[in-house]
């Protein structure tokens, strides 16, 4: 960082002193949560998957390769997922406006969750690619939330964001339809409109949150096709079953 990147940065945080996004309380940094938001948040710090890092009961001792049963019996297309969170009544009163209600001021604390997240796996990536949005849905939100998150993890990992090379068609919500529901509403709609771009490459998914998977299972079943040699995947929290 230059002296005058570092000297404007004092004047903002002088003008605008940083403060938790959620609460507003005073944090050493921009973007940043306090501690007590951050202790809010069921992160999944504990055994895990090794595939799609679904959380084992923390009393769970298992071995460095033990799987789910979804990943053990090869339902799961990606290389691997991670997430930070589970998906519950906290990381859904942030998840949900940032997504829906222009709240992209949480971008920078969720962003920085997952790259936390992909802190057990060594990944170099060619491309990061957020889960694009159809066309429709985007002119009505104004944004795409997935590449809001992707911009800083694609500058952590020094990988260029690819925008256009996967386009998504409409198709309705998906919201409380079972696992084979969404399997099938998500069929078809992705399609790589340069297989060029695509070809050789490891490739990152970037989305918001995981439900089902079946999102992330359709675009690595396209991207393979396309010629993509990895596909990995990384969201900001995700569902879990209840045992």
């Amino acid at each position: 960082m230059s002296v005058i990147n570092k000297y404007f940065n004092k004047v903002l945080d002088f003008l605008f002193p940083p403060s938790c996004p959620i609460c507003g309380a005073p944090v050493e940094s921009h973007g940043h949560l306090c501690g007590d938001c951050w202790s809010c948040f069921e992160w999944i710090d504990g055994p895990h998957c090794v595939c799609c890092g679904y959380p084992f009961p923390d009393d769970y001792e298992p071995d460095s390769n033990a799987m789910c049963p979804v990943c053990a019996a090869g339902k799961n297309e990606l290389d691997f997922i991670r997430a930070a969170c589970i998906y519950d009544d906290m990381s859904r009163s942030v998840m949900l406006p940032f997504k829906h209600g222009g709240r992209i001021k949480f971008a920078r604390f969720m962003s920085h969750a997952m790259i936390w997240a992909l802190r057990d796996v060594d990944i170099k990536p060619d491309i990061v690619i957020p889960v694009p949005l159809a066309n429709r849905r985007l002119f009505h939100r104004g944004y795409n939330q997935a590449t809001l998150l992707a911009r800083e993890i694609s500058r952590v990992y020094n990988a260029p964001i690819d925008y256009d090379s996967v386009h998504r068609l409409y198709r309705p919500n998906m919201g409380h339809k079972t696992h084979a529901e969404r399997a099938r509403n998500i069929r078809g709609v992705f399609s790589v409109m340069d297989t060029g771009k695509i070809r050789g490459k490891k490739i990152l998914l970037v989305d918001d949150v995981m439900t089902s998977g079946a999102t992330f299972d359709e675009l690595a079943r396209v991207l393979r096709r396309a010629g993509a040699v990895a596909v990995y995947g990384v969201v900001f929290c995700r569902v879990v079953r209840a045992d």
